[in-house]
Formats: C-alpha cells, structure tokens, sequence
C-alpha cells in the first residue's frame, strides 16, 4: 500500500483512533501525514494542535473550554498561545459542548444544523450552483480584521466578500447580500451555500436570509474540516501569496491587500487545472 493511501485511511479515520498510532500501525511517520494534511488544505500546524486538543476534550467529554485546554497542554509540554487555542477549538468544532449550549440560550439565538448537501464533492458543472463560504482572520498591530467570503466552485471566483472588526453575525449576512446583489439574475434555482457549523451560519438571522433568497443551506460535519476544505484553500492563498508576504499594520492595509488581491486572482491568476483566471472561465460559461 502506498503511503498516500495509508494517509487518506489515517485522515478518514482520525476522528475514531489517536493519529500516533494509526501512524505506527501503518508505518508512517506524523510528520509525512501532516504533510499529507497540509496539501489538502489544512494548516499542518493547526491539524496537529487541533488533534492534541481533540485528546483533551476526549479524555474530558468534552467540558474544558480554551483556558482549561491550555493548561492541560502547557502541563505536556505544548506551548501555544491561548488565543490561537481558541482559534483552533472554533476551526475545527472542538469547543465545550457545555459552554457553547449555554452561551446560544443566553442569546436568545434558535440554533439550526443542516444536512451536508456538498458531500465534498467540489466541482460544479456550470457557474452559481454551489458556493462556499467561510470566516477567516487577519492579524494586524489594530487587532483582528475578519475576513467573509464566498467562493463559487464552478471556476473558483470569489463571488463576494466583506471585512470587519468584529466577527457577527451581521458580517456574513451583508456577504450573502452583496453576492446576491451581483449575481441575482444568474443564480440557479437550487443554489447550494455550504458552510461550517458556526454559530453565524446556525442562526436564526441567517436561516432567515437564504430562505429569503431561495438558497439551500449545506453545513460541514462536526470535527470535519476537510467537508469546507475549498473555503479553507483561498484563505490558505490569500494568506501564502499576499498576507505574510506584506504583513498589513493597520485595518486600512490589510483592507487594500485584500482588495487588490481578490481583483488579481479573480482576474488574472492562473489556475493550473484550467489554465486561465476564475473570471476568465466564467465569462466563457
């Protein structure tokens, strides 16, 4: 068996036995299936806490929020900052099941769950048919801007996005608003928005917006990050070729990176599957 394959067994298996010993078990090392993690597109460094942390909440039944879970790791040897602990618990579902209930209740806020429509099935035969659409953050000497976006999986075109400092409900809405604004006239009738499980995509306002717009909701798998991986690969691009490369200081560099970015890579990167910019094989639909 080739070790390719052994790491897609490990991957697909991951939620159910500990990675270190399916690796042993396979003889592979950790390292080349976080590689194998990394190349489909996953942050390697956040995979790995992010198992760590799924140990944690295991062996708790999953009661510890961010603080507690960062004791117990700091207590093996595992330093990391307690915010980029929170930051993995949202990425990948792994918050206190007790907490995260209990804050919905307080804010008043009816939780919805849907089905996962997309399947991981990533290709769309003609253009606004299925979309993604996921939050990521952006770090600079001002804080935290958040970054929405929705990405079409028919030529991989940002359809829309929107910053902002605060990470709401409110963010995502206007993101929804503005791609429907642009493509209202060509969306198909069973159009797919697929998402994570985040509070913002489970509330009441945005259960609201697509069954205002017709649109059907699609929602990851709890602990499945790879279920909104294509999400997950433009923010790991934006991040390569444009973030860490300029390191915005301000809210306002960051917002001109992103803008220029977005405008060249809906227009002029080129995608190695097709061999033209997303923009140029949508026109073409």
């Amino acid at each position: 068996m080739r070790p390719k394959v052994k790491y897609a067994v490990i991957y697909r298996h991951r939620d159910e036995y500990p990675v270190s010993v399916m690796c042993k078990f396979f003889g592979v090392s950790r390292s080349g299936y976080y590689d194998f993690v990394n190349r489909l597109g996953e942050s390697a460094r956040d995979a790995e806490l992010a198992e760590k942390i799924r140990e944690c909440q295991n062996k708790t039944d999953k009661t510890y929020g961010y603080r507690r879970v960062w004791k117990w790791l700091s207590d093996r040897n595992i330093e990391r900052n307690p915010k980029t602990v929170l930051r993995v618990m949202k990425k990948y579902g792994l918050l206190s099941e007790i907490r995260r209930h209990r804050k919905w209740i307080n804010l008043g806020q009816q939780v919805h769950k849907y089905e996962n429509l997309l399947k991981r099935q990533f290709r769309a035969d003609r253009p606004n048919v299925k979309w993604v659409t996921d939050i990521s953050y952006i770090h600079t000497k001002e804080g935290v801007l958040y970054l929405s976006m929705i990405r079409d999986l028919y030529d991989n075109s940002i359809v829309a996005y929107k910053t902002a400092t605060q990470q709401t409900v409110n963010l995502v809405l206007d993101t929804i608003r503005l791609a429907m604004k642009k493509e209202k006239k060509k969306v198909a009738a069973e159009l797919q928005l697929h998402s994570d499980q985040g509070a913002q995509y489970a509330s009441q306002a945005y259960f609201e917006l697509t069954k205002f717009y017709g649109i059907t909701p699609s929602m990851s798998r709890k602990g499945n990050p790879y279920d909104n991986a294509m999400a997950e690969n433009f923010f790991s691009i934006l991040k390569t070729e444009c973030i860490y490369r300029h390191k915005p200081k301000t809210f306002k560099e960051a917002n001109e990176l992103i803008d220029r970015y977005i405008h060249f890579y809906n227009h002029e990167r080129i995608q190695n599957k097709t061999g033209v910019a997303p923009l140029t094989l949508r026109h073409s639909a």
